[in-house]
């Protein structure tokens, strides 16, 4: 079995990884590895989980139109993003509290991006220093939940810049907090609560206890919010971290123009869904965005991106476009390429990875989705990527 996306490349496949065939399979594993409430933290949507079954279904309802008797013995999927070239069209998108559900999680996670050379986004909601990350995988984004006022902010991103971060990601879709009644009926909350259920949930999941929590309580102490604000955010069990996460509703525009006046890399506005915010985004000087409602994990009912994908492209002008929420395909990707978008962004999947795995899984799963972009080109007839565009779809 071919591991990764490198034709002239065969790599062994761990014997315990072989029935993970598709990104789809290690969902179960991870229910079954992790406690509940960590597990529906991941999984979840919001309220009905409306926007989270709209991002798969928008998917479905387009078919390939392939062409024939094409020569794609030799085919390229490598793009260039920002002025570097990566390996494949897919990459990381950021999750929060990763390292709850792997040890080490962001690292893990940044490190498997690095090593595909394929880019990863570190989550601004992380509980490991985003210094630590960035020596393990220089070239990592980072994705930034703005602090709640001008002098946090500036002081924010300068430590971005200090951490030798070349791509920010403002993360915009979160101005309040969502409605996550999943979490709350799992047990999950945010402060995480020390409760007899939880306790439970632990002795039950040993792999996880002493793999993951006892493991970075004896070596790093309680995990943190690390990297919210400029200097070190409240612990994982402190009631502070609701006032760390409620302050956002006033963030306009305005501060996305003072950001960009101060930051000298690459910037990147994630969440966008109108042709008028890309519009905007243009206008404040962005390098990209991507398209993307938060993996349905924000507003329940959101539009799918991949609906209004053609209409932020169009309104994007030169800015690089790209997208998240619902990809678990090859064609997935190929799909969202044809339509505009230069890269497609999974999370939850490749958090799965990460815990039933470690960075072992999360390789795989790398490999296994690059591998179905790169044999679904040579079945629609495409040597790369360039040649991809909406004659190749039709609507069902």
């Amino acid at each position: 079995m071919r591991h990764f996306f490198d034709p002239g490349e065969t790599q062994a496949v761990p014997k315990s990884l072989r029935q993970f065939l598709s990104l789809n399979d290690f969902q179960p594993a991870a229910e079954r590895a992790l406690p509940k409430p960590i597990f529906a933290y991941v999984a979840g949507g919001v309220e009905d989980n409306m926007s989270e079954r709209a991002n798969r279904a928008q998917f479905d309802r387009y078919g390939f139109v392939p062409r024939v008797l094409v020569d794609v013995s030799k085919r390229d999927q490598t793009v260039e993003i920002f002025g570097r070239t990566y390996a494949a069209p897919v990459g990381l998108a950021p999750m929060g509290i990763s390292a709850m559900s792997s040890y080490r999680g962001d690292i893990v996670l940044a490190r498997a991006g690095m090593d595909a050379n394929v880019p990863a986004i570190m989550s601004g909601s992380s509980l490991i220093r985003l210094e630590e990350v960035m020596e393990q995988a220089p070239g990592t984004w980072f994705q930034a939940y703005l602090p709640g006022d001008s002098e946090q902010i500036r002081a924010l991103i300068d430590r971005v810049a200090a951490a030798k971060v070349q791509t920010l990601v403002l993360t915009v879709d979160t101005p309040v907090s969502a409605n996550r009644e999943n979490n709350v009926r799992a047990g999950f909350s945010t402060p995480l609560r020390p409760s007899l259920s939880l306790a439970y949930q632990g002795v039950t999941h040993p792999r996880w206890l002493f793999g993951n929590f006892l493991r970075t309580l004896s070596r790093h102490g309680m995990p943190h919010f690390e990297n919210n604000y400029a200097k070190r955010g409240a612990p994982i069990v402190s009631a502070n971290v609701l006032r760390d996460f409620s302050d956002r509703g006033h963030l306009n525009w305005t501060h996305v123009a003072a950001i960009r006046r101060q930051w000298k890399g690459t910037m990147v506005i994630k969440g966008i869904l109108s042709a008028e915010d890309a519009a905007l985004a243009r206008n404040h000087g962005m390098d990209g965005i991507i398209v993307s409602n938060h993996g349905g994990r924000q507003l329940d009912g959101t539009v799918a991106p991949l609906i209004v994908l053609p209409e932020v492209v169009a309104a994007a002008g030169e800015m690089t476009v790209m997208l998240d929420s619902g990809i678990r395909r090859g064609t997935d990707v190929l799909k969202a390429l044809a339509l505009g978008a230069k890269c497609c962004f999974v999370g939850r999947p490749f958090n799965f990875a990460a815990a039933v795995a470690g960075p072992e899984g999360v390789k795989h799963a790398i490999g296994l989705i690059v591998a179905e972009v790169q044999r679904d080109m040579g079945l629609l007839g495409v040597t790369d990527l360039k040649a991809l565009d909406a004659a190749f779809l039709r609507r069902l």
